[in-house]
């Protein structure tokens, strides 16, 4: 629901943008159909120094250096010297912070070419903002929206003029739009008959459940979306309580996504 919204993008097609976050999110990017597009690992180990930090990092995080990279991929189709990235996607959680917050600085002020003078921000968007998030360990971790109060402060300080995002995901009701979008136009390839949905008129879709362990950010999604959507809130996650969420309360609270699923299926009559 979070990263799928920048496919909306297609003005960017064509333009120089930087992919932030674990994983492959240049590949995700490039799935979209962005044709430039440089992953903040490739695009830091075109420059020499950048990253003051990088000698004492001893851990491997998959980044490439500048040599491996362009002996693997020959020499870029752009020059990063002269060619403004011209907008920045952050996909997923950063790994190193460290770095990313000065290069992401550097891209953000000198308008899109590190190393240059101050220049206008390029556009920023975030695919998610979740200041916290359950895993493995115990207590909550900081997610993908501490990363962004940690670059907008870093940011803020060491500019004149306060940065611009767009954060999307959960809880933007603009996330539960376009899921229920990408919902109807399944539907209208497995029944070609059916009739698409007029915004003037009531949903194609009775209800579309939503399931999620953070009522901070997936229950009040739910609430500011409103209907055809419903909440089904789980104690598998960010939420134990042993009743409903007092401040973002959902349709239905349970224990797992088993049982979440099972009350769905009971509810609509599916067995």
């Amino acid at each position: 629901m979070e990263y799928t919204t920048f496919s909306c993008y297609y003005s960017f097609e064509d333009d120089l943008i930087v992919a932030v976050g674990k994983g492959e999110p240049a590949s995700v990017m490039a799935e979209y159909g962005f044709r430039k597009v440089l992953s903040i690992d490739e695009y830091s180990s075109l420059f020499k120094e950048i990253d003051p930090l990088a000698p004492f990092k001893k851990w491997k995080v998959g980044q490439p250096n500048c040599k491996d990279f362009m002996s693997e991929k020959m020499h870029p189709p752009y020059d990063v010297y002269q060619e403004k990235v011209k907008g920045v996607f952050v996909v997923s959680d950063p790994v190193d912070w460290g770095r990313d917050l000065q290069v992401l600085c550097d891209i953000l002020s000198t308008g899109g070419l590190p190393g240059n003078g101050k220049g206008d921000q390029p556009p920023l968007y975030f695919s998610a903002d979740d200041l916290e998030y359950q895993a493995a360990f115990p207590s909550e971790r900081l997610g993908m929206g501490a990363f962004r109060i940690a670059l907008e402060s870093v940011f803020n300080q060491v500019n004149d003029v306060p940065l611009k995002y767009t954060s999307y995901g959960k809880p933007n009701p603009f996330v539960f739009k376009n899921a229920a979008n990408i919902l109807e136009k399944i539907v209208m390839g497995i029944y070609p008959n059916s009739q698409p949905r007029n915004e003037v008129q009531d949903h194609q879709f009775s209800t579309i459940y939503m399931i999620g362990d953070n009522p901070k950010v997936d229950i009040n999604g739910v609430l500011k979306a409103g209907p055809p959507w419903s909440s089904v809130l789980t104690r598998t996650g960010v939420f134990r309580g042993n009743d409903n969420d007092p401040k973002f309360p959902a349709d239905l609270v349970v224990d797992t996504v088993d049982d979440a699923i099972s009350c769905i299926l009971e509810k609509e009559c599916i067995r």
